[in-house]
């Protein structure tokens, strides 16, 4: 399995996308093994924090895995989808900082959002472009203008174009921008570790609470409309951050 999760010492763990000749896109067994980790750092007290980071130069993550899609011509579903995500289909009360590189696209987006804290570096391009190919990210689309208000969220999913990492910085969409991200996470996740574990885990369930609330209540409706889209014969599958191409440029209009 391309996912690795290790200890650090200190009581901080690190997730490593590790595929870096695919950009550390993932396929359905990389979201089930993702889910995997999520509830092994749940139940494991020796896990009091969580940096989760892509391997390679290029990337933190391109999103889903286009090429297994059109093979199969399927994807996973919405259950499977949400467990894959962080604090989303598994609730995970440990603190998870996302050191943010290269291409941040798609599910590699939608992973990043829900972790708690994105540190990014000045190379981070981050993208939702699923609507340029008339794909989705349903649950994204509820998440983000939580964190970066309505107008805000609309632009990025509508236009699908990729944000530079001050862009992003400056809407909220990463909390800032460092010339080494990984070890800026560590040392954040090495902080967070110190503090008392039971506040920690009772102020982010209360912090995510309403936004979880949120999700569980509009998951039909993101099922919905995952399926509507893979039924219109356009394409032969949706996903939540679909693993579309990434664009060398970045737009500004």
């Amino acid at each position: 399995m391309s996912i690795e999760f290790e200890g650090m010492g200190d009581g901080v763990f690190v997730v490593t996308l590790n595929r870096p000749e695919r950009l550390n896109a993932l396929d359905a067994a990389h979201k089930a093994a993702l889910a995997d980790i999520w509830r092994k750092a749940e139940a494991r007290d020796d896990v009091r924090a969580i940096v989760v980071r892509g391997a390679g130069p290029k990337a933190f993550s391109a999103g889903s895995d286009f090429k297994e899609m059109k093979a199969t011509g399927r994807t996973v579903d919405t259950e499977t989808l949400a467990n894959a995500i962080p604090s989303v289909g598994v609730e995970l009360t440990k603190p998870v900082v996302a050191a943010l590189h290269g291409y941040v696209i798609g599910f590699g987006l939608t992973l990043a959002i829900h972790c708690d804290m994105r540190i990014a570096g000045p190379d981070a391009r981050l993208a939702f472009p699923e609507v340029e190919h008339g794909m989705l990210s349903g649950i994204s689309d509820i998440t983000l203008p939580g964190i970066v208000g309505e107008a805000a969220a609309l632009e990025i999913m509508l236009t699908g174009r990729a944000y530079t990492a001050e862009e992003a910085r400056e809407i909220r969409l990463v909390n800032r921008v460092v010339p080494d991200p990984y070890a800026e996470a560590l040392a954040l996740a090495r902080s967070l570790s110190g503090n008392s574990m039971r506040a920690t885990r009772l102020t982010k369930r209360l912090v995510l609470a309403e936004r979880r609330a949120a999700i569980a209540r509009h998951l039909q409706l993101v099922a919905e409309a995952r399926m509507d889209i893979a039924q219109s014969g356009r394409h032969a599958s949706v996903v939540d951050g679909a693993g579309a191409q990434p664009r060398a440029r970045v737009d500004r209009g």
